[in-house]
């Protein structure tokens, strides 16, 4: 057994096409077929089921000549063909070096360069999710090259000291482009992501272009996404939430019933090649390092049947996210276990798996999930104290990073003690990040934090005592009870991004500015 870790290259190379290699449209009398042509493998990478983004440099500049006496030219050496060529190298050779720094599927397309208005005006017209603008001279070139358009986003980047100084450095401002507000960004949707704003320029900083193109790449992968939902949608205190997901972020929800389930189910516990499989794979991962059963094994055993049917559906409707509805009553009785080891493998495998069928907070796992690159727990919050919120669900991913398993107790899921659950042991000192949606009404709330213990209170068996950093006290308020999506590392600033882009009201509470 190795020790189950892989680079952030290694991960970011895997393709999607594991999401939709299975049969589809499988009938429930033929489902065992080919339910097990692939077998659960905890060596082999997550897969990416994400689409790269595809980003347009385009460097736009000036072409002047010299003229006696009066001001011919304007900052910046980008004024002529010799300059703009050693600038596009330049740019050239940095793109190169941003890409291979990226830990998400980014495609930079050949940069191009635009010299006219007209010119300036088709910058968006390509096959791409992005312009990376070169402000380098002649004002006029630069909003035509951002021009309002809801299938592109443009990041404008500058120069003071990294190359031949750009006038797009002296003269970018609201002259140009919006101040961002929330006035600004209500007017944002998932169709139409708003005009061009002043968080949009970048100076110098080729991380920061790389943190807005993660927000972007997620935002992309996020809107108009698929997901099963097993026994239907809901939310949680908030009945309107499937629609809101529906109709603000698109979300395309797939009802799959309990009837097709147990039908599912049926053929696979009558297929002993399959059982055979499942028992194998219970051996496998009971062996692996830092793994504890204090349940049956037969828990575990029959949980990997339900996998094997939630991994089918996944692949029949090319969805990269599951949810599952009375996940705590009616899957219980019809499995003879519980949905807490599928999910959490899921998750680990690299698709999007949460229990609950809550979409007031299904919304923030799945776009937090394309932008961390990383499994994503879902948990229930509680009242915080002292800096310190308790986060708990019995669902939780052991592959964290995307990398290394956790040290895992396989326990009984809590509230029924039946089945089988990971207690899953967090890093003390790791730090960490969470949405907190208020309900459906569109306001999101960011939070950060590190991890300090991993106690075990008579609550779901996943559980971390988590230090907020910020204004914790801003928290006391807010929607108690409710659902949180956590992820290893600060994603803030991305998600406050991406979230503004389509029009929701981002609050963090753990920002310096707050």
């Amino acid at each position: 057994m190795c020790d189950h870790c892989m680079s952030r290259r290694e991960f970011a190379a895997v393709t999607a096409a594991g999401l939709t290699g299975g049969a589809l449209g499988l009938s429930s009398a033929t489902a065992a077929a080919s339910i097990g042509d692939e077998p659960w493998d905890p060596d082999k990478p997550p897969i990416i089921t994400g689409r790269s983004l595809r980003v347009q440099p385009v460097l736009a500049h000036d072409v002047r000549s010299p003229q006696e006496k009066t001001s011919w030219r304007s900052w910046s050496e980008i004024i002529n063909e010799p300059a703009a060529a050693e600038e596009m190298r330049r740019i050239a050779a940095e793109l190169k070096q941003l890409s291979a720094k990226a830990d998400f599927p980014l495609e930079i397309l050949p940069p191009a360069k635009v010299t006219t208005v007209e010119q300036a005006g088709q910058v968006q017209q390509g096959d791409f999710d992005v312009v990376l603008l070169y402000a380098a001279s002649n004002a006029r070139l630069f909003q035509p090259c951002c021009a309002a358009n809801p299938l592109r986003d443009t990041v404008v980047f500058v120069r003071h000291k990294s190359g031949p100084t750009y006038y797009g450095y002296e003269c970018l401002g609201v002259r140009f482009f919006k101040v961002p507000s929330p006035e600004v960004w209500r007017g944002n949707s998932a169709g139409d992501h708003g005009p061009v704003t002043l968080d949009d320029v970048v100076v110098d900083d080729y991380d920061e272009i790389l943190w807005r193109l993660r927000a972007l790449y997620g935002l992309k992968n996020f809107v108009g996404q698929r997901v099963v939902a097993l026994g239907g949608p809901q939310g949680k205190y908030d009945p309107s939430a499937p629609d809101v997901a529906r109709q603000r972020f698109r979300l395309e929800i797939i009802d799959v019933t309990y009837e097709e389930l147990a039908a599912r189910l049926k053929s696979v516990l009558a297929d002993e090649a399959l059982l055979r499989q499942c028992s194998a794979w219970t051996d496998r991962y009971l062996a692996m390092p830092n793994t504890r059963l204090e349940t049956q094994r037969d828990f575990v055993q029959r949980a990997f049947a339900l996998y094997l049917v939630f991994r089918q559906w996944l692949r029949e409707h090319k969805a990269p996210a599951i949810t599952i509805n009375s996940c705590m009553g009616t899957i219980l009785s019809m499995s003879d276990t519980t949905a807490c080891m599928p999910l959490s493998w899921l998750n680990d495998e690299g698709y999007i798996a949460f229990c609950e069928s809550d979409f007031v907070v299904v919304p923030a796992g799945v776009l937090l999930h394309y932008i961390a690159g990383k499994p994503v727990f879902m948990h229930n919050s509680t009242f915080p104290h002292k800096a310190v919120v308790t986060c708990a669900h019995c669902t939780a991913p052991r592959r964290m990073d995307g990398r290394r398993y956790e040290p895992a107790r396989i326990m009984t899921h809590y509230e029924s003690d039946f089945g089988a659950a990971p207690k899953i042991e967090m890093p003390l000192g790791q730090e960490v990040c969470a949405i907190s949606p208020e309900y459906a009404g569109g306001r999101w709330v960011g939070i950060k934090g590190v991890v300090r213990d991993n106690p075990c209170f008579a609550i779901c068996r996943s559980q971390q005592d988590v230090e907020i950093q910020g204004d914790w006290k801003r928290l006391i308020p807010e929607a108690r009870d409710s659902h949180w999506m956590m992820v290893y590392g600060d994603y803030l600033r991305e998600i406050g991004y991406a979230a503004r882009k389509i029009g929701l009201t981002w609050d963090d509470v753990s920002s310096a500015e707050a």
